[in-house]
Parts: C-alpha cells; structure tokens; sequence
C-alpha cells in the first residue's frame, strides 16, 4: 500500500522549500537584482527567482523523504542540483544566445567554441550517469536510468516557452506516479515545488527558466526511475531519445 503520511510530507517539502526561498529572493534589493529580471515571450519583465525556488525545493525534499535508501537520496537530491546548476550557466552564461538544439551545440564544440547549451548538456548528462548508477544496480538498467533522468530535465526544459507550461507538464507527467507504490513520494516532490510556483508562473511575474525547468525534469525522471524496472525504462527512455531527436530537427528546420 501506499504510504499516504509519507507522500504528503514529500509534497509539503517540496512545496515549502520552493515557496519559501522565492519569496525570500524577491524581497531581495539591491544592484544585482536586475541580473534576475527578463523578458518573456510576451515582452512582459518577469523575474528568474522561481529557477532557484524550484531546484532547492525539490533538491531537500528528496534528500529528506523516507522513500529512497539514503544512497539513492542523494544521488538524486545531487542530481537535481546539477541539472539545476547547469540551467543556472546557460540563464546567465548563455543569456542572449538563441542557439537550441544537440546538433548545434556540438557543432560548436567541434569547432573549439564550448557553449553554455553544451555545458548544460554535458553536465546533466554525468550527474544523470551518476545518479543512475546509484539508483539501479544492473549496468543496462543504470544507462537507460541516466537516459531518462537527462532526458526528463531535458523535455521539461523544452516545454519552458510559455507561462506554467512546464510547471503544468511536471504535474501531469508525476501524477501517474502517485500510483506507483516504489515512486509515490519521489513523483511528489517535483510536483510540492511546481504547484508552490505555478500561480506566479501563470501570471507571468516569474518564469522557471533553465535552472527550475531542468531541476523539476531531473526529479520527475528520478520518480520514472524509482517505479519502473527494465521494461518500463527502455519505453521511457525511447520516447524521450525520440521526443529530442524530434525536437533538435525541427530546431534545425526553423534556422
């Protein structure tokens, strides 16, 4: 049966943590605040606040749920901060680079250019690869679990282009998981810090960016990991392989 008190401690956590350290951030005065400011799709100035919002809140309440063995814990709590570090690089390193997709990226770095976008990929990459060989313990289900956990920050992140897409996105797509006796308390976390976040996101005062997109898709790829064994994983892993490859074509059509 699924722990109920333990799900709902998980989701608290996130939600409290995220909402906490983003109303903490936007009280913050001073010269470097305007580093935090962007403009959205609409043109309208929102800020980045609930980036970090997102990554801490999720971060901590999977450090401190029950759900995992504490080795699996941090694992994922260090894979989420990763993928949220990373995202952080390319909100400010890469700010004003419109480039997007693999194939650009690593045709830059062939060229000797290393772009935040390929930082970014790298990064999420090998805290993925570090985070799955922890969680599983067989050498083919630990890749395909670095696949998914990179994959999931990644599809989040592409999601990120209007207000709550990807906040809603990480609702939907841990729903299922609530069900899942192994990853109910995982899938809430990601969905405590996204709920905690969507209403501002929605009203545009707030975007998650890179950092929270990437953080809030490494920990629904971690609740993926945590309630599928092989099987489960390899679909998983295939339809976000072929959602990115998708995606990087059309990016590459557009240009």
């Amino acid at each position: 049966m699924i722990k109920f008190g333990v799900v709902g401690k998980a989701a608290l956590c996130g939600a409290v943590v995220a909402r906490g350290v983003y109303e903490g951030a936007r009280r913050r005065r001073g010269p470097g605040a305007a580093r935090w400011r962007r403009s959205n799709h609409a043109g309208r100035t929102v800020d980045l606040y609930a980036g970090p919002a997102a990554a801490a809140g999720t971060a901590l309440a999977l450090a401190g749920t029950s759900a995992l063995p504490p080795k699996a814990r941090a694992a994922g709590a260090l894979a989420v901060v990763a993928a949220g570090a990373c995202g952080a690089y390319d909100d400010f390193a890469g700010a004003g680079d419109s480039r997007r997709g693999f194939r650009v990226h690593l045709g830059a770095l062939r060229r000797g250019e290393v772009t935040s976008g390929a930082v970014k990929l790298f990064g999420v990459g090998a805290a993925a690869a570090v985070a799955g060989a922890v969680v599983k313990e067989r050498p083919l289900d630990k890749a395909l679990a670095a696949v998914v956990i990179a994959g999931s920050a990644h599809l989040v992140n592409l999601l990120d282009v209007r207000p709550g897409r990807a906040a809603g996105a990480v609702l939907a797509l841990s729903a299922p998981g609530l069900v899942r006796r192994d990853a109910a308390a995982v899938a809430a976390v990601p969905m405590g810090a996204a709920a905690a976040l969507i209403a501002d996101d929605l009203a545009e005062r707030t975007m998650l960016g890179d950092t929270g997109a990437h953080a809030l898709g490494a920990g629904l790829g971690l609740a993926v990991v945590a309630g599928n064994g092989r099987a489960g994983l390899a679909l998983h892993a295939a339809a976000l392989v072929g959602t990115a490859l998708v995606m990087d074509a059309r990016n590459h059509l557009c240009e």
